[in-house]
């Protein structure tokens, strides 16, 4: 897409975006959204900086083509770290997507890098601060996704076209968009490109337990549900047996001490890395209904473009007197 300002900035075929997604988001899956002509991204959540190195050195290996890091803020008792490994591997690194977090102290760090910065933010207000600061494009949030959302809990139909209309660059939509025709839909808003989550869980090269892949595939539209919110914060999860525990602690009890034990991201990688759907609850976006296979993440970003241009040819058909 010659036209679009994602594709120009990001040096990609395709405006597909996935998302850092923490542990789950590896470096073999980061190359292979590449390799299909997305934008493959390298999670550092939960990960030691050395393991984040690591998996960095994976992707540089397995693509030829552009990727980036995500860097949730909050999530690392320090940043410092993390910082100096991107700082290192600059030259590989195209772009940062920072969460989780105020950004504005990081926009410069990384602009000196040379590396793009990828902003997310989940109201019109955190959107137009980012870009004020210097950010280079815009991820919008709605709370259909999965993971940690934004307290506002804004939906990403309503917030795109609204963030669209307040800032000049280029605004990628996120939550709950796991096929061609959402994406459609999302640029129709007036997004220059979709960030995709939940979708690329399901592939060959995530590093998911089977188990978890399997979850995503057998869920429907209402099976997801949110965790958290007493707490302050917002979290979409999968229902599960192991769910319904954690919301009636919460019922009784939502203090730090009595929850924490139980939204952990180490319970969180019992579920999603070992498999254990029992002791553990796993993330997924309320577009989950729409999947239903697993394949390769390259198979997964040509069938999202098929899927977006027949979306296209469909709206051709429709004419208004």
């Amino acid at each position: 897409m010659k036209n679009n300002r994602i594709c120009q900035m990001l040096d990609i075929k395709y405006p597909i975006i996935e998302g850092g997604m923490a542990y789950v988001g590896n470096g073999s899956l980061a190359a292979a959204v590449s390799n299909g002509g997305g934008f493959g991204q390298i999670g550092s959540a939960g990960r030691t900086p050395g393991n984040f190195e690591e998996e960095i050195l994976i992707a540089v290996n397995q693509t030829e083509f552009p990727f980036g890091v995500n860097l949730p803020i909050s999530e690392h008792s320090d940043n410092t770290p993390y910082i100096n490994i991107i700082e290192k591997h600059k030259e590989k690194i195209k772009a940062i997507s920072i969460s989780s977090g105020n950004p504005l102290p990081f926009i410069p760090i990384f602009r000196e890098m040379g590396i793009i910065t990828m902003i997310l933010t989940s109201t019109v207000k955190h959107a137009e601060k980012a870009e004020k600061a210097g950010g280079d494009i815009i991820i919008c949030e709605g709370y259909e996704a999965g993971g940690y959302n934004g307290g506002a809990e804004l939906t990403t139909f309503a917030l795109v076209p609204q963030i669209t209309q307040k800032v000049n660059i280029p605004v990628i939509a996120a939550g709950g968009i796991s096929n061609g025709e959402g994406m459609i839909a999302a640029m129709s808003l007036g997004a220059d490109g979709v960030q995709m989550g939940t979708r690329f869980v399901a592939t060959t090269e995530c590093v998911a337990h089977e188990n978890y892949k399997q979850l995503l595939i057998q869920s429907r539209d209402d099976d997801t549900t949110i965790l958290t919110r007493s707490m302050g914060g917002v979290m979409r999860v999968i229902k599960s047996d192991y769910v319904t525990k954690i919301q009636e602690t919460l019922q009784n009890d939502s203090t730090p001490e009595t929850v924490l034990p139980y939204i952990s991201g180490a319970i969180n990688k019992k579920a999603a890395i070992e498999g254990d759907l029992l002791n553990g609850w796993v993330n997924a976006g309320q577009g989950v209904g729409l999947i239903k296979t697993i394949e390769s993440a390259e198979q997964i970003v040509g069938n999202i473009i098929n899927e977006a241009n027949n979306a296209i040819e469909k709206l051709n058909l429709i004419k208004f007197a």
